[in-house]
């Protein structure tokens, strides 16, 4: 298994219509190719490619005294230099309903 580096992280509770806010303006970005993130004084550059694995996941975690913790996770990956052809998942393609 490879090293992984974490190259920027942000963790912070934001009200549902500001998170939806915030992914809509994340999807423009990632359309236009280029994501900038940025945090105080951090600042993280991403070129994206066409192609694009996305990996949609929703977990329930048991936090002991605070109750269950569900998730909903989003994650976009590349490998860089690939022009490769994407493809679909095992179970067809995602589609929101």
């Amino acid at each position: 298994m490879g090293r992984e580096v974490r190259l920027f992280k942000s963790e912070e509770p934001r009200k549902r219509n500001d998170v939806a806010t915030f992914l809509r303006e994340l999807a423009g970005k990632i359309e236009e190719g280029r994501v900038v993130l940025k945090q105080g004084g951090e600042e993280l550059i991403l070129e994206i490619p066409q192609n694009l694995i996305l990996d949609i996941q929703a977990e329930d975690e048991d936090k002991k005294q605070k109750g269950t913790q569900r998730s909903l996770e989003v994650e976009i990956k590349w490998f860089e230099g690939d022009q490769g052809e994407t493809g679909e998942g095992a179970g067809g393609p995602l589609e929101l309903g």
